[in-house]
């Protein structure tokens, strides 16, 4: 069994920063792609940024240049930073991940719950 867990979100001020976190845990062999995507009330899910195993990031525009996404492997744990919050980054943020689990032939996306991050204007 594998989860994702996200923690880190809250309620921030625009022009604020805050970090997330999410850490994998379970039976996993290797993981490949970990990233974040984001819904907010009313929208579509969207891309926020991914990761790869060797560190090669993509971000949306949106966050292009005010975010930073990061990982650690040896902790399964993948983070987001993002600065100059505005209100319109408003969403459940959550975390995605490629996972190989011990045992299996074949790797699988795996979601986290998500967490809320609010910015006040």
């Amino acid at each position: 069994q594998v989860q994702l867990v996200e923690s880190g979100g809250g309620l921030v001020q625009a022009g604020g920063s805050l970090r997330l976190s999410c850490a994998a845990s379970g039976s996993i062999f290797s993981i490949n792609a970990m990233g974040w995507y984001r819904q907010a009330p009313g929208k579509q899910r969207e891309l926020v940024a991914t990761i790869t195993s060797g560190g090669r990031a993509i971000y949306a525009d949106s966050v292009q240049g005010r975010s930073t996404i990061s990982r650690d492997n040896a902790q399964n744990t993948v983070y987001l930073r993002m600065n100059s919050l505005k209100p319109e980054d408003t969403a459940v943020y959550c975390c995605k991940a490629t996972i190989l689990g011990a045992g299996t032939q074949y790797g699988m996306g795996y979601w986290g719950k998500g967490t809320l991050v609010t910015v006040s204007s």
